[in-house]
């Protein structure tokens, strides 16, 4: 596959914009705080920003609750500086993308208002509207995603029910509708009329349901558990058949994409997290010309230790289902968490990984297919906060926590302030000591100041990393071949026609050694990256949780060359000392240090080889 749109192998930097900076003291960021750190994402090497929502909202929840889709939250901004960010954004060569909420609105939004006076405004039937049984109860047994209780609430005005999929505050547009329909897209035309790079698409899968409103079925005991979702939370009992998940709703995004089409170079990426196989599904959401451009997917966000198999098997199946590309991979975010949370933030005998697991991990994510969604402060290593030991019961802002504690604790541990300072007053965050969530003590350490002035720090491995990655064409526009290969070892091959890139990582604490196969030699190591390996010719020596880039001999010189393939191997990674020298001189130290060089080998041996693919 070889593929030239910016957005196919994109790394796309999430931000939620109360969390990032807070430039006017009142505990909780803003747009001018994003414009004051723009350098410092520019220096990251990633390709664009995702900007969790920033419109008018009561902020129920995270301002996924819209009164007006055409303004900006007073308490973050307004349009001229929004203007402004946006302008200052696209000068440093970035793009911006920006959260879209069209399954839902606020419950004080003026259109809501509108249609639970009665049955017959002109609004009457832009939300969802139900009869109750005879008995007076709710229509069916859909539940909400957030409370794990009924997803309907009856208004007396109308002596109705209304649905609702997470909050009670968010009642469900009726996608049906065709004005509901022409309305989305004047909001969305809004938007890239302003010169916004693309949409992230909230939660499109529950935009259309069961007309006829039958109930979910239980889930039988013993069938798999769906993605997406705490197995403690209700809804979890349910198959996802009628309420939601519905294939009508992949053509309803038709209309969004025939208008992006309308605006060159524009994106479009769909959330598919909650539902039975995410993987299977959001790939639907990618397929033909009507439908997003991109989907991430819970294919990462397993409850398993890391293990060469389990990414081995999850690559394969994304590759199964993405036959066209689309893919966007997610370790952390808003809503699950974060990257040091992943893969039970413990190996399979319990222990915790070691900091030289997540210099690895950055390095597997920024090689692996597909784009990616960083999000803000996993570049910094950043743990989720614990509760109630750094956010105590009375401070928890998630609704889907405060519904469901202790239970469910929620998406409040992974939406604390990023700390830029280590000893300034609330981190460098904001000059109010009391934030909108407290800030853990333990993020200070891993402050950006304190990690920018280390060479050796995780923020600047991801900063080395992603300048290096823009300049190897086998991961900006390759094919991926994954290779066959024994525990610990994970191992694929990025292919375009100027480079092959052999990517090898030990997904254990032990030294794992790798004979490179006859076929690949030579295989000239790969500069810029610093790859926590050692070589003697054909034999790779592994340190625990290391990893290796070698070039092969291009696949435009494996017939063609007259030059000896050692000769075309090194012209092959002649670009990566240009990134290397770049990375090196980079603000900010974005290409600094070496991690993998200062950390320590594992002590037990343990033996991986290539198996030749059948």
């Amino acid at each position: 596959m070889q593929t030239v749109e910016w957005w196919q192998n994109a790394v796309i930097y999430q931000i939620v914009p109360w969390s990032f900076l807070d430039t006017d003291g009142d505990g909780r960021g803003n747009l001018y705080g994003i414009i004051e750190k723009l350098d410092y994402i520019s220096a990251l090497g990633v390709d664009a920003i995702w900007l969790t929502p920033i419109y008018e909202s009561p902020m129920d929840d995270l301002g996924y609750d819209i009164t007006d889709m055409t303004d900006i939250d007073p308490v973050i901004g307004d349009l001229d500086v929004f203007d402004k960010l946006l302008a200052l954004t696209h000068a440093r060569g970035l793009r911006m993308v920006v959260d879209q909420v069209w399954g839902h609105t606020s419950d004080r939004h003026f259109w809501f208002l509108e249609s639970r006076e009665s049955r017959d405004n002109p609004k009457a039937d832009w939300y969802v509207w139900a009869d109750p049984k005879p008995d007076g109860s709710p229509p069916n047994n859909w539940l909400s995603a957030f409370n794990g209780a009924s997803a309907w609430a009856w208004e007396p005005k109308r002596e109705q029910y209304f649905l609702f999929h997470f909050l009670r505050s968010q009642p469900k547009l009726n996608w049906d509708n065709p004005e509901v329909v022409d309305a989305i897209l004047q909001r969305a035309k809004f938007w890239l009329d302003r010169g916004v790079d693309g949409f992230r698409i909230d939660a499109p899968n529950f935009f259309i349901h069961d007309p006829e409103l039958r109930d979910e079925p239980m889930r039988p005991e013993g069938s798999p558990h769906p993605d997406g979702i705490d197995p403690e939370n209700p809804m979890a009992k349910m198959m996802f058949k009628y309420s939601f998940c519905r294939p009508e709703a992949l053509d309803a995004l038709n209309p969004i994409r025939e208008l992006v089409n309308q605006y060159p170079d524009t994106v479009t990426l769909a959330e598919v997290t909650l539902c039975e196989d995410s993987i299977a599904l959001s790939s639907e959401y990618v397929q033909g010309e009507g439908r997003s451009h991109l989907a991430y997917n819970s294919a990462l966000l397993v409850e398993e230790p890391i293990s060469a198999t389990l990414m081995r098997r999850t690559l394969e199946k994304v590759d199964k289902y993405f036959t066209d590309g689309g893919n966007c991979w997610v370790v952390g975010n808003h809503d699950y968490g974060r990257l040091r949370s992943r893969w039970l933030g413990q190996d399979a005998t319990g222990t915790p990984y070691p900091e030289t697991f997540y210099h690895q991990a950055a390095a597997m994510l920024v090689t692996m297919p597909g784009a990616l969604c960083l999000y803000q402060g996993d570049e910094l290593g950043l743990t989720e906060a614990r509760i109630p030991e750094d956010i105590s019961v009375n401070q928890i802002q998630d609704p889907f926590g405060k519904a469901l504690y202790p239970d469910v604790v929620g998406r409040d541990g992974s939406r604390t302030p990023m700390p830029w300072q280590a000893t300034a007053v609330s981190a460098g965050f904001s000059t109010h000591e009391d934030t909108w969530l407290p800030i853990p003590d333990v993020h200070r350490s891993r402050a950006v100041d304190a990690q920018t002035q280390d060479p050796s720090s995780l923020l600047n491995t991801w900063r080395r990393l992603l300048h290096w990655r823009k300049h190897q064409p086998a991961l900006m526009q390759g094919d991926c071949e994954i290779l066959d290969t024994d525990e610990p070892v994970f191992a694929f091959i990025r292919e375009a026609p100027q480079q092959r890139l052999l990517c090898i990582f030990n997904l254990s604490p032990d030294t794992a050694h790798f004979d490179l196969h006859e076929d690949w030699l030579p295989c000239i190591t790969a500069t810029g990256a610093k790859p926590a390996a050692k070589r003697n010719d054909g034999m790779l020596r592994l340190r625990g949780y290391g990893y290796f880039f070698g070039n092969l001999t291009p696949p435009t010189q494996l017939t063609s060359s007259s030059e000896p393939a050692e000769a075309t191997a090194a012209d092959a990674s002649q670009s990566q000392s240009t990134a290397a020298n770049e990375a090196e001189a980079h603000p900010n130290g974005a290409g600094a240090g070496a991690e993998a060089d200062l950390l320590p080998v594992g002590h037990r041996s343990a033996t991986a080889s290539r198996q030749n693919k059948e």
